[in-house]
């Protein structure tokens, strides 16, 4: 009986002669249990009250997921045999009590205070048949081993096909993909001789030098409210160092952070009449690199090397590729109905694409945050990241929580809240409140990246003017933060010695596995990048 309670094995219903285990009535899928003991002819209802916590579950029938199809793909598939194994585990329950009920009727029959009621031969029949039963009762025990054997390898196998699946090639027909139809049921009792071969990411090694191919996009490199008419921002993207400022008309550029005379740092110096002047011999330069001052000297037509420079909705965009710029820059405004609250800027000694990783990734929350926003949470049977088949966005079950990859850095997350540090309803839209977030992941160099992240809410509008709230901010947004970094930086070191941090992927990581698919393609010069919304 250890092994039974320890396990939950699923073992078939053993039908006992005189004992019945009712639904509660007016509650669907709902499960009371009463002992029913007969005594010539009078029958005595016993509630079993003391069981309750172990018996008294939900049937999982009901939210067995229904395929409208004939056949099944590998995802629910998975899905199902997860409810199966939930709905086997149910029918064991009750195997169970119906052993507890065996025991406690031996007990019953032994009662001295019964036994001047009976004679000794009716004690003996009585004894004999649950002996009977009892013996079928745990040769059901036994059997119900090998199937909770059999059933957790095809489990394992299902797991292994949605993973294999993670990993394909998004150009892959649909004929050409495994499917799996209704008759793979975990009632079988066949042994999977046969599973696929595993694929995995490789993200192993020193990280390499950035491919040219990469810098082919716009990228978010500071907030406009930072960049003030008489300051520059100093920014590495790329493993080289340029300097943001305004020009003579207020609109921004970036240039090289290096002065064109002596290679010393720009951002050393300062900002005169839209001209950035170098602290060593006060040459100074326009935003488009142009040197228009030198004192001392003169010289003609001396550069130093600028970048496409653009502002748009609140924020400053860099080009840092050999490509022609694109023509439209992506827009990162949060939705409407929602105030911007905090814009912070971070410098992370980490690698951008690992940090990426983290922000796609929620199921890791109730392990990792459990002292800031996830604290209290339980830990779901099943997470699941919801998408379409060519997208780069979607929504995560259970948690009310919309999330999208916008190439090539931006994570975008609206979150459903109803109190602080508590998610509630099935979708953000069942919730009342939110929160969105903008997180950009800017590669400075190979183990390092600049964050830029902005909290904007749809309640709570005068908590904007409550003086000093944006170190109230910080401080929450740098402690979450906080949490993950000692993770990925332990990762960072790991992958550097030869780990390979996606040696193992699974289903709920879905979006992060997309995120680096995308990144491959883009690497390699893919004509067709997966997961574009055109497709």
């Amino acid at each position: 009986m250890t092994t039974v309670t320890a396990l939950s094995l699923p073992i078939s219903l053993c039908k006992p002669s005189k004992f019945t285990c009712n639904p509660r009535k007016g509650v669907r899928g709902r499960l009371r249990v009463f002992a029913i003991f007969g005594e010539e002819g009078g029958l005595e209802k016993k509630s079993t009250s003391t069981w309750g916590p172990l018996f008294d579950v939900e049937d999982p029938r009901p939210r067995v997921p229904q395929s409208k199809g004939k056949f099944l793909d590998v995802n629910q598939a998975l899905e199902v045999a997860r409810f199966d194994i939930q709905y086997l585990d149910w029918r064991a329950r009750q195997d169970l009590l119906t052993i507890m009920l065996l025991h406690d009727k031996v007990v019953e029959v032994l009662n001295p205070l019964a036994r001047e009621y009976k004679s000794i031969g009716t004690m003996k029949k009585e004894l004999a048949e649950l002996q009977e039963e009892l013996e079928r009762a745990h040769r059901q025990v036994h059997i119900s081993e090998a199937r909770v054997s059999t059933a957790l390898d095809k489990l394992a196998y299902m797991e292994a096909l949605v993973n294999d699946r993670l990993l394909q090639d998004p150009n892959t027909t649909e004929s050409d993909q495994t499917l799996l139809s209704p008759s793979t049921s975990l009632s079988s009792t066949d042994n999977v001789k046969t599973k696929p071969a595993r694929k995995s990411l490789n993200v192993s090694g020193p990280v390499q030098p950035y491919h040219p191919n990469l810098k082919n996009f716009w990228y978010p490199v500071a907030f406009s409210n930072d960049l003030k008419d008489d300051t520059m921002i100093p920014i590495d993207c790329f493993e080289e160092s340029w300097v943001v400022f305004r020009g003579k008309d207020g609109r921004p550029g970036c240039v090289q952070n290096t002065c064109a005379h002596r290679a010393c740092p720009l951002d050393l110096g300062s900002v005169n009449e839209g001209r950035i002047q170098c602290p060593y011999h006060g040459w100074e330069y326009s935003t488009d690199g142009k040197c228009e001052k030198m004192p001392s000297t003169r010289l003609l037509n001396v550069r130093i090397r600028s970048l496409p420079c653009f502002e748009q909705e609140g924020m400053i965009w860099i080009w840092p590729g050999d490509a022609p710029p694109m023509a439209t820059l992506p827009s990162l405004q949060p939705p409407s109905g929602f105030k911007i609250h905090a814009e912070i800027v971070m410098e992370l000694p980490v690698e951008h694409g690992l940090l990426l990783d983290n922000l796609l990734d929620l199921a890791h929350a109730p392990f990792t945050h459990t002292s800031t926003f996830a604290k209290g949470w339980s830990v779901p049977n099943l997470v699941k990241f919801l998408t379409p088949t060519s997208g780069l966005e979607g929504y995560w079950d259970p948690y009310p929580i919309d999330m999208e990859f916008r190439p090539p850095c931006i994570v975008l997350s609206t979150i459903g809240i109803s109190k602080p540090g508590k998610l509630e309803g099935q979708t953000t839209r069942q919730c009342s409140t939110h929160l969105h977030q903008l997180h950009v992941c800017l590669p400075s160099s190979r183990n390092k990246t600049r964050l830029l992240y902005r909290m904007s809410l749809d309640f709570a509008p005068l908590l904007k003017h409550i003086p000093f709230m944006h170190i109230l901010w910080r401080y929450f947004a740098e402690k979450v933060l906080n949490e993950d970094l000692r993770l990925v930086v332990g990762q960072q070191e790991r992958m550097i010695n030869g780990a390979n941090v996606w040696n193992w992927p699974v289903s709920y990581d879905k979006l992060g596995v997309r995120y680096r698919l995308w990144r491959d393609a883009v690497e390699q010069g893919v004509k067709q990048i997966p997961f574009n919304k055109s497709k």
